[in-house]
């Protein structure tokens, strides 16, 4: 892991593979950290021939964490909304686009391959409307087009997700136990949820860092995002949006929204696919981004 400074913050990342090969850069979700995009995932990507960065979001991670700023009243931030008026936010999901562009900057890379998943989807998506020429191609994950006319998660899900859990540094194990229970809740039917695996994954997180006012920071920046679709209508690249058809978190309407808003994108929905991203659909997955983007490389030559 390296840490650099980008847009003013700095960013902690992660680099696999040949440094001469067009590049991909994943882009994580909310409240969730670089690791998510597991080393066997990001060598599933660099087997095809790709190099693959991956980084810690700001208000997460290493990466900045914006602790100065009070973690937002959502009540006060749905009412201001609900009125037609732009809350004060630390940043938005336009910042945070921002960030990524910045890192490529750093690292030298004029166009990558851009995936992002759930809100990195959306991450993403600003960052191919907004840098057109930054962009190659983008894939979007388990994401959705700020569309207020979308379906949400269910009740359920959502006081789960917004629900305080124990203090790890107090009560590990409840907050295993808590975190496992969400995970288990928005995953799929098309495999078992693996416990042991989150469990592992969610302790190398602890390890890195923990932030729990970090991802309400987020939440306020996707908050006021708003409707995007008009923006996404001029993306240009090669464009793969991928769904899980059981995904209680954010429904597999937005992820169709999503490809309608796009022009000439790729929908794939997948079956038994949640808002998760299992070891067995990384073959998958893997061979989608490398389809979308070698649409982009067969009609522009790359020269990073």
């Amino acid at each position: 892991m390296t840490i650099v400074s980008a847009n003013g913050i700095e960013l902690a990342y992660d680099s696999f593979g040949d440094e001469s090969r067009p590049a991909i850069l994943l882009i994580s979700g909310l409240g969730t950290q670089m690791i998510r995009w597991t080393a066997s995932f990001c060598a599933a990507l660099v087997d095809r021939g790709y190099r693959v960065i991956r980084f810690d979001n700001r208000d997460s991670g290493r990466s900045t964490h914006f602790t100065q700023s009070a973690p937002p009243d959502f009540s006060m931030l749905g009412a201001a909304l609900a009125a037609g008026k732009r809350p004060d936010v630390p940043y938005t999901l336009y910042d945070m686009a921002a960030d990524a562009v910045g890192l490529l900057d750093v690292l030298s890379i004029a166009r990558a391959h851009v995936v992002g998943r759930s809100m990195g989807g959306m991450i993403a998506q600003v960052m191919a409307s907004e840098y057109p020429d930054r962009v190659l191609s983008l894939t979007s994950i388990m994401s959705s087009t700020g569309n207020p006319s979308l379906p949400q998660a269910a009740p359920a899900v959502m006081a789960a997700m917004m629900g305080p859990g124990p203090d790890p540094f107090a009560d590990e194990e409840g907050f295993l136990v808590h975190s496992s229970a969400f995970a288990r809740l928005i995953a799929g039917t098309g495999r078992a949820f693996d416990e042991g695996q989150h469990r592992t994954l969610v302790r190398e997180e602890l390890q890195r860092d923990y932030d729990p006012t970090g991802a309400g920071r987020q939440i306020a920046a996707m908050a006021v995002a708003g409707d995007r679709r008009s923006r996404l209508a001029t993306i240009l690249a090669p464009t793969l949006v991928i769904h899980g058809k059981d995904d209680p978190l954010i429904p597999p309407a937005c992820g169709e929204d999503t490809a309608a808003s796009v022009p000439r994108s790729e929908l794939m929905m997948v079956e038994g696919m949640g808002h998760e991203l299992p070891p067995q659909l990384y073959g998958l997955v893997a061979e989608g981004i490398q389809r979308t983007a070698q649409a982009a490389q067969d009609r522009t030559p790359i020269s990073s």
